[in-house]
Parts: C-alpha cells; structure tokens; sequence
C-alpha cells in the first residue's frame, strides 16, 4: 500500500516537475541576428547639420525596435493590415538634420549618447530578431585639399561657381584622424569614399560612385559631364563604424 501511495505521489508531481524545469513554450524562439543592423551619425560639414541614419536588413518581421544603451526606445515600426502578414524586410531612414544653430553638436551627441544600440524584430511567425550595433561619436575630419581638374573651389555656391575646363577629375587629400571640432576625438578607420555629382537643371541627373579607401581621385565620365553646364559635387568619408563626414561644393564647366 505504501509503495502504491508513493508512487501514485510521484505520478502527481511529475507534471509540477517538468514546469518547475521549464517546459518548452510552442511560443519561445531562439533570436536571429538581422543580416544587417547599422546605426550611425551623418554629418554635412559644409553646411553644419547633424542627423542620425540607421539601416536594417532582414526578416520578414512585423515589428521593429531600436533602443539606445541607456534602454530608450527611440524608434517603434508595427506593420499593420496587410502589411502585417506579408512583412518588412528592409528599412532605411535618415532623422531631419537641424542646423548648428538650432541643434548644437553637443545637444545631439547627448540626445544620442555613444555606446550600443539594440535593434529588435519580431516575425510573422513569432519569431525574434535582435541584432547590436555600436554607435560612434567619433566622426571622420572632413577631406581636405578637394580639388576639381586642379582648382579649389569655394565653400558657398551662391557666392560663385568657379569654371573649370573637361575632363573633370575630382580629387582630395586622404583623410586620416578624427574630426577636429565635432564629434569624439579617437582612431578612426576609413572604410570608404563615396562621390556624388549631380545636374540639377533642367531635371536631376545623379552620378554616384563608391571608392575603397584608398582611392581619393575620380574622374567624372565625360558622358554625364555633356549633359549639362553646372554641377554639385559631394564627397562622403565613411568611417569602420559607419558614420558619414560630408563636403559639397559646386562648379561650372567651360
């Protein structure tokens, strides 16, 4: 009688056992990094204005989180309606860029502080995403010596457009520290160049090229040079971590 008594007892407290033990739950998932989960500054230094970019790859998912080390949520993405049951995959998104004037350096560097940043999804299925990326104060210095078929251009394109004569060749010193005033100073690791030239009269025509680090000369094909009279350029210094240092200037081919 005993032994049935004890196991009949055992019997009872097998199911208080295996959920005291944690049970697999039909809901838990195991997190799946996003394929790619970039948060970073983007600074234009010839006009003064800083704003925070991210990019975010993978999925599908429903709902999107990205959260600053001190755990504020700063961004919230919910697919809704039909949205929600064929899923987002891929989000880029630039924040507004106030001038200094509005939005001092070090007003946005605390609104944003440094360290890392977790981004969280969830699937279709339930599933977990969650990807960390370490967002940098450290910024690139700006290229210097920036040179178009050999001549130095000015920094305000409504004060003058100077001329230049084909074949446009823009070129600029390698950069090689941190930026002087803004930012963190540190180490900084040149990941890219990226050059942008743009005909904005009659229609916009874009010319974009991407440089490994080091490469600081391109020359812009004399095809899209044909198509038009004045020019903006913009040079784009991206940083091991991401971040964007700007230049822009303009010119006017003879």
């Amino acid at each position: 009688m005993k032994q049935n008594f004890f196991l009949m007892l055992a019997v009872m407290m097998l199911p208080l056992a295996l959920f005291a033990g944690g049970v697999p739950d039909d809901n838990d998932h195991e997190e799946e990094p996003f394929d790619e989960a970039e948060v970073y500054v983007e600074l234009n230094d010839t006009d003064g204005d800083l704003g925070i970019h991210a990019s975010i790859d993978g999925g599908p998912y429903k709902k999107l989180e990205i959260s600053t080390p001190d755990d504020h949520e700063i961004l919230q993405l919910r697919a809704k309606s039909a949205l929600r049951h064929q899923g987002v995959t891929q989000l880029f998104f630039e924040s507004a860029e106030p001038t200094f004037d509005e939005l001092t350096p070090a007003e946005f560097f605390a609104r944003f502080p440094e360290g890392i940043y977790e981004v969280e999804g969830t699937g279709l299925e339930k599933e977990e995403y969650e990807s960390e990326t370490f967002f940098s104060h450290v910024l690139a210095a700006p290229p210097d010596n920036v040179l178009v078929s050999g001549v130095p251009l000015s920094d305000d394109c409504d004060e003058s457009v100077p001329g230049v004569s084909p074949p446009i060749v823009i070129s600029w010193d390698p950069v090689m520290s941190s930026h002087p005033e803004i930012g963190k100073a540190g180490d900084v690791e040149i990941a890219a160049y990226q050059l942008v030239v743009e005909r904005e009269e009659p229609e916009l025509l874009v010319y974009s090229v991407d440089l490994p680090p080091d490469v600081t000369s391109m020359s812009v094909p004399s095809g899209f040079i044909a198509l038009g009279d004045e020019f903006k350029y913009e040079i784009i210094v991206r940083t091991s971590t991401h971040n964007n240092t700007a230049v822009e200037s303009c010119f006017a081919v003879e």
